[in-house]
């Protein structure tokens, strides 16, 4: 078994700039899994940015509201509701709300830095 206490993850600048607590990685945690799990959040007024991914992605939103945009789509989000996002699709999430975006991202395979595409 193992328990991540999110609080004691250390906090990085993502590629696409929100804040970044990877929780689980099968290379870096050695677990036998073919996803990674990561914490993000964007600051109200913030944004991320415009990115692409080779691999599949799921958002999952733990608190606050936003706007997705996954391709030539946009809509709100809020806590309680998933986003996926297929691969190879420009993607970024607008903090549109009156508290920190949060939500969870699960990239299928794990993600790797050769699976950041840029977003033409």
């Amino acid at each position: 078994m193992l328990v991540k206490d999110i609080a004691l993850i250390e906090k990085t600048r993502a590629v696409d700039h929100a804040e970044l607590r990877e929780i689980l990685h099968p290379v870096r945690h050695g677990v036998a899994i073919s996803y990674s799990l990561a914490h993000a959040v964007v600051l109200v007024g913030g944004t991320s940015v415009p990115h692409r991914l080779a691999s599949s992605e799921v958002y999952y939103v733990l608190s606050g509201s936003g706007e997705m945009h996954v391709g030539d789509e946009s809509c709100d989000v809020r806590a309680g509701q998933s986003i996926h996002i297929p691969p190879n699709s420009v993607q970024w999430i607008e903090n549109t709300g009156t508290e920190p975006l949060t939500f969870l991202c699960i990239v299928d395979p794990a993600w790797c830095r050769e699976h950041e595409l840029a977003a033409e």
